[in-house]
């Protein structure tokens, strides 16, 4: 499995970071965690057909995390990706987000094609035969969502973004109870060193861990986390950074 960081800043793009967006690879299938930017020219750049993107998983609507969906649905809807024809998993109500989008491309003069679209709630929302996705509440927003990917044997954990009150009032702990070959973690909403409590007795189940979407000002207390959490390597994401697991 390979995780691909397309974009890992905050709330606004960063020099050299686009907003949020992380690709997983699992044999010749492609699948989003997080659209806050069009895939498309990375994808591209990448050498990676448009059309293995399987899926699209939406942590929560916040701009930063979903203004990617509507370029990228009209580019999936043109001539040159007419074979591409990703799912899209959003934490709202569908039909309202159906009215916006298609406003939107009627004022554009432009047509869609008509691609799935399924509402995230708890529990298992996916299991194709390839990955299964688990998703877990969260309270940072009216509907927000932490994501568990299983594939190829393996646990990745994303944790979409978390109550800016910090981790330990929001973090969903029953991940931590078997190993996790890899968690993607934010700080952009508290310091990294706030995850210490709730990750120092449960560091023999975090094989790898990724701080992701956080802001330069914090990055002085990810490396103080990782000086204290001796025996888990911890990585700072920067975009373009790939992970095999």
């Amino acid at each position: 499995m390979r995780i691909v960081f397309l974009g890992t800043s905050h709330g606004a793009p960063e020099v050299g970071r686009k907003c949020s967006c992380i690709m997983v690879e699992t044999g010749k299938n492609r699948y989003l965690i997080d659209i806050g930017i069009d895939p498309i020219p990375d994808l591209k750049n990448r050498n990676i057909p448009v059309e293995s993107v399987k899926k699209v998983f939406v942590t929560h609507m916040h701009g930063d995390h979903i203004s990617g969906i509507l370029p990228y649905i009209g580019g999936c809807s043109c001539w040159w990706f007419r074979f591409s024809n990703p799912e899209f998993y959003l934490p709202m109500d569908i039909e309202k987000f159906k009215i916006g989008m298609n406003a939107w491309f009627d004022m554009l003069g432009s047509k869609i094609k008509d691609f799935a679209f399924h509402r995230v709630n708890d529990g298992v929302i996916c299991d194709d035969g390839t990955i299964k996705l688990t998703a877990y509440r969260t309270k940072h927003c009216e509907e927000s969502y932490a994501y568990l990917l299983e594939a190829e044997g393996k646990r990745v954990f994303f944790s979409g973004d978390l109550c800016p009150d910090g981790p330990d009032k929001d973090f969903p702990t029953e991940v931590l109870n078997a190993p996790l070959d890899l968690a993607v973690c934010e700080s952009a909403h508290f310091d990294a060193t706030e995850y210490i409590p709730l990750f120092e007795n449960k560091k023999d189940n975090i094989k790898q861990l990724v701080i992701t979407h956080y802001t330069e000002q914090r990055v002085p207390f990810i490396h103080e986390m990782a000086a204290t959490l001796k025996g888990v390597p911890v990585a700072i994401a920067r975009d373009g950074m790939e992970f095999y697991i």
